[in-house]
């Protein structure tokens, strides 16, 4: 009996949680869910500085006057200089090159 009902109990667990979420967790989600500020104070702070004018990289902190959020995101993706490609990618990617563009 005890089986019985621990199965009964286990499955329904299994199921529940196979069905708990129509979101999805892929990160194929829209750029605007990712915090692209955020990303970049965690992602580029360790060559760019903590003000992103005052690292070992050029200064990015007000990239936005210069290039678009086009040209920044082919940057980030690609990569440019002694900055290699890959660093950020996919949605994260997407927020940081939108929020770079922001700086002025």
């Amino acid at each position: 009996m005890k089986k019985a009902f621990l199965a009964v109990l286990f499955g329904s667990a299994l199921v529940l949680g196979a069905c708990g979420s129509d979101k999805s967790e892929s990160g194929s989600g829209d750029s605007t869910q990712v915090d692209g500020e955020k990303v970049t104070m965690q992602k580029c702070i360790s060559c760019h500085g903590d003000q992103l004018n005052n690292g070992n990289a050029p200064d990015i902190s007000k990239i936005g006057a210069d290039k678009s959020e086009k040209e920044i995101l082919k940057i980030v993706e690609d990569g440019q200089g002694g900055m290699p490609p890959g660093i950020v990618k996919g949605d994260e990617a997407k927020a940081v090159a939108e929020w770079l563009a922001t700086q002025k």
